[in-house]
């Protein structure tokens, strides 16, 4: 009995330390780490609500003061653009009233050949209506249902719009690039034009009133064939439209040169 009692004492510690790294290891396999991570979360939190120092309250309110932030930002922007639209608008020749509508829909694919507004014959818009932008023609109408109306834009490759240069008054047509740029194919072999003169719609379109601002000539290429050529760059931002004014489209005139007109 006292030997059994001496071998107890030695052992016993160890044999209870045993059980105890089996228990736990039994204990981890049955409930998957289970045990440990809730332990692990118990010592920690603390910790990490010193670190970030702030309660989950006051996490949610940061993020609710940011989102808010967020959108007083965004309806500021928006308001920003929509009175410098109006003042654009003020300053135009145009007798009709425009009609304001925001671009609502644009594929990644077709990004610079048509654009969908949010507006549509419910609010006077028709197929053949302008549309135009800070900065000059945006496009025209292709079709319209009451609440919607898509836009062809002049940056599109099947785009064509009789032109002008406003200092020489030397005309052309003007054809979309997929970009912000498009090119002007001269009527005249040699054209009285340079780089830097300012781009119009012209009196032989009659798609498009006269005198609606376009772009600028950047490049020239007068030895082009069959026909001079240009680069312009278009005024209208039209790679991030947002707001832009639709006006009625034009009534058809008698022009002397009715082939060319576009």
């Amino acid at each position: 009995m006292f030997t059994l009692r001496r071998w107890w004492e030695y052992k016993g510690l160890q044999i209870g330390l045993l059980a105890l790294v089996l228990g736990s290891a039994w204990t981890l396999r049955e409930t998957k780490g289970a045990l440990l991570r809730e332990i692990y979360q118990g010592i920690t939190s603390p910790l990490q609500m010193l670190q970030s120092g702030a309660i989950p309250e006051q996490s949610i309110r940061d993020a609710k003061f940011l989102e808010l932030q967020t959108r007083i930002v965004d309806l500021e922007s928006q308001n920003q653009q929509l009175t410098n639209l109006l003042g654009y608008v003020q300053k135009e020749s145009l007798p009709q009233k425009p009609i304001i509508a925001r671009v609502v829909g644009r594929s990644a694919d077709h990004w610079w050949q048509q654009v969908i507004l949010n507006r549509g014959t419910a609010s006077g818009i028709q197929e053949g209506s302008i549309v135009k932008a800070d900065g000059g023609l945006v496009g025209l109408v292709e079709n319209a249902t009451a609440n919607t109306s898509s836009v062809l834009l002049i940056s599109d490759l099947k785009s064509q719009v009789g032109v002008t240069i406003s200092r020489t008054s030397a005309k052309g047509v003007l054809q979309g690039d997929a970009s912000a740029e498009a090119v002007l194919e001269f009527y005249e072999k040699v054209p009285n034009v340079k780089v830097g003169d300012l781009v119009s719609t012209s009196t032989y379109s009659q798609k498009f009133p006269a005198g609606l601002a376009i772009g600028k000539i950047k490049s020239l290429d007068l030895k082009k064939l069959p026909a001079s050529i240009a680069k312009v760059e278009l005024f209208p931002p039209i790679q991030y439209l947002d707001w832009v004014t639709v006006y009625p489209k034009p009534e058809k005139q008698e022009l002397d040169t009715p082939n060319v007109a576009k």
